[in-house]
């Protein structure tokens, strides 16, 4: 069997794992257990972030609030759209850095210091 069709099989045998009404929640499924952090253990930049997340903004940076899309599926799966990704501050780094919030509909935080290898979600 080739490759391709092995991948395709698997994706449909996970596919049709997930119930038809859980493929399209609007809440956020439960996953993988993601670490978790307390709001006040994370950097300043990232405290300050969350304050304007509350707030709506202003933003800083032009793809703040842009959907992120959970591709690789590290945050509970949901619909696309349900999550948002932010930017936090990098000292000494011009572009916009590795770092990042990633908010929920639900308003759930998540943590990302390495560009969305690891997260931790934020508990305030």
């Amino acid at each position: 069997m080739k490759w391709c069709h092995v991948l395709a099989s698997a994706a449909t045998a996970m596919a049709l794992a997930v119930p038809a009404h859980a493929q399209h929640a609007q809440h956020a499924e439960p996953a993988a257990a993601v670490p978790e952090v307390r709001v006040e253990e994370l950097p300043r930049e990232a405290r300050e972030a969350i304050v304007l997340i509350h707030k709506g903004g202003p933003y800083p940076y032009a793809k703040d609030g842009a959907v992120f899309g959970n591709r690789e599926g590290s945050l509970p799966r949901a619909k696309r759209g349900y999550y948002r990704e932010y930017t936090v501050k990098t000292p000494g780094v011009r572009s916009r850095g590795a770092r990042r919030i990633i908010a929920g509909a639900s308003g759930e935080l998540y943590y990302s210091d390495d560009h969305y290898n690891h997260f931790r979600r934020v508990r305030e």
